[in-house]
């Protein structure tokens, strides 16, 4: 008689407290109802920069996609030659779909618009953009000439605002679209790297040394320890499916 005295007695305090049986009293926090911010390595960017503007006065932009926080950061140039432009058609396909998680990735569509503007290989100053970095720099030809390599390194403002966005991320793999050779090419410490490319890619692969002044050799030269290459598409229009393997490739590589 005692023990149910006493259990009606707490009953009646708890539903004098808003404690009992009422459908709106409210429920001490759990603790899935804690909300905890995002950590870093959760969190992804996507953005478009301009980067700087050409010989002519036009924008160069760079996308920027996937994990700040990682270690590990790839840049994609889709274009350097102004006649060579298959690239593009990859990084438009690493535009879309889910951010990288564990990699930090820079995208340059188009480094030489005034090029792809005029039906030239060069600049709008008519200077080689891939024959103007200072690794192994020396003068080839003149104003004009395919393959001029400019007065001087880094005469170009293209190659200095890829050189300088090149110093501030700090890439450890660095891919460079070419046309018309249908090969994958590397030397010395970029030769591991690029022969994964090729095998994700199904793309043949070849060592072959630097050109003097290339961009790939100037990174090779500037960052021991790290990868930058070049895939060279086949002339003309390049099929989707092979685009496709290409950007497959790349976001293998940069997960």
């Amino acid at each position: 008689m005692r023990r149910a005295l006493a259990l009606a007695a707490l009953s009646l305090a708890l539903a004098a407290c808003g404690g009992g049986g009422s459908t709106h009293a409210a429920s001490p926090p759990t603790r899935a109802a804690v909300v905890h911010p995002p950590t870093r390595a959760a969190a992804t960017v996507d953005r478009r920069l301009l980067l700087g503007r050409s010989a002519l006065g036009r924008p160069i932009y760079a996308v920027e996609r996937g994990n700040p926080a990682a270690a590990r950061r790839v840049l994609v140039v889709g274009c350097i030659h102004g006649t060579e432009y298959a690239g593009v058609g990859v990084t438009r396909f690493l535009e879309r779909g889910p951010s990288p998680r564990r990699t930090l990735l820079w995208i340059v569509p188009d480094l030489n618009p005034d090029g792809v503007a005029a039906g030239i290989r060069t600049n709008g100053r008519g200077v080689d953009l891939n024959r103007n970095f200072p690794s192994q720099w020396r003068p080839i030809g003149i104003r004009g000439d395919p393959q001029y390599s400019g007065p001087r390194p880094l005469s170009e403002p293209e190659t200095r605002l890829i050189r300088r966005l090149i110093l501030r991320v700090r890439p450890v793999l660095s891919i460079w679209y070419h046309q018309p050779q249908d090969v994958v090419r590397a030397w010395g410490q970029s030769i591991p790297a690029a022969r994964r490319y090729a095998r994700l890619a199904h793309a043949p692969f070849r060592a072959i040394r630097w050109p003097s002044g290339t961009a790939a050799n100037w990174q090779n030269h500037r960052f021991p320890g790290t990868s930058s290459f070049v895939v060279e598409f086949a002339g003309g229009p390049i099929p989707q499916a092979v685009i496709r393997n290409h950007a497959a490739a790349v976001r293998a590589l940069a997960p």
